[in-house]
């Protein structure tokens, strides 16, 4: 009897010890995504109590034609920025990796983004975008008079938000990779510089099938962060020109806070859910069969 309440208790010691931890998890995700998913199925503004309208929320999304305008510009979001962030912070990682004097100072000047709080980073780019600001003034001093409407232009706006969203990735996915690198032992690169394998063809031999797992990781968070992107649009363009920047995220914040559609905000998020698990489980299954 006494081993076996010993036993129990060595059991429950690590979940009392988590059990803190856990109820705030409780409060702060688990019951508001409990609530939300609720919510989904009813017809509630605040002002009322919530009363269930079943899949009325769901046909009335099925038939909006600014939420499949919004996804696709989430999906177009997704497609462009998430291979950039995948590549080209290995290219960095690989570049400021090297022992060369002073590289401590090009690794600092890659990160300095990361730690820019995207409020400020938004309103300098939207200075740098505007008609006069200093990109139309670089163009129109090497022939281009006219400059381009960064953001005011439907075929434009959504383009010049994706890439402050590349900038301010790039130096946070070069650490995660820059962590990876490191670890990579030495000899190897020395072995196979003795078959033949130098230059960049090392790193396609050794360094990219060492990185898998990074790879995976940066595909899997630089995509959940695309799907999610809310502060860039908010702060550049509110989803402007008619709606060509118009996110997901956004229609639902719009839906929420700005016409109190507390209801159908929670349907809008919870195909949000769903797209970002899809996304997740459609990468973990991608790496499994490459590394088979």
């Amino acid at each position: 009897m006494n081993k076996n309440w010993t036993s129990i208790k060595q059991h429950l010691i690590p979940y009392l010890f988590l059990s803190p931890a856990l109820f705030l998890l409780f409060l702060t995700v688990f019951w508001p995504t409990f609530q939300a998913f609720y919510l989904s199925f009813t017809q509630y503004d605040l002002t009322n109590p919530p009363q269930w309208v079943g899949l009325a929320n769901f046909r009335r999304l099925w038939a909006d034609s600014l939420f499949w305008k919004t996804l696709w510009n989430t999906v177009l979001y997704l497609v462009a920025v998430v291979p950039i962030l995948v590549v080209a912070p290995l290219g960095l990682a690989i570049l400021v990796n090297r022992k060369l004097r002073g590289i401590t100072w090009f690794r600092a000047f890659y990160y300095t983004p990361v730690i820019i709080s995207m409020v400020v980073a938004g309103i300098a780019w939207k200075w740098l975008y505007a008609e006069n600001g200093l990109l139309n003034q670089f163009l129109g001093a090497i022939g281009f008079k006219d400059g381009i409407p960064w953001l005011t232009s439907p075929k434009w706006a959504l383009y010049s938000v994706m890439a402050v969203t590349v900038w301010k990735g790039l130096g946070y996915y070069m650490v995660i990779y820059l962590a990876g690198l490191q670890s990579i032992p030495a000899e190897l690169y020395e072995a196979a510089a003795i078959d033949g394998s130098d230059g960049i063809r090392k790193h396609w031999d050794i360094t990219v099938p060492l990185m898998k797992p990074y790879l995976l990781l940066v595909a899997v968070i630089s995509a959940i962060s695309a799907t999610k992107v809310f502060e860039e649009v908010y702060i550049m363009t509110e989803g402007g020109p008619r709606n060509s920047s118009k996110t997901i995220v956004y229609y639902l914040y719009e839906q929420a806070f700005k016409s109190l559609e507390i209801s159908y905000a929670c349907t809008i998020g919870l195909v949000l859910f769903l797209l970002i698990l899809g996304l997740s489980i459609l990468n973990l299954k991608l790496s499994f069969k490459r590394g088979t």
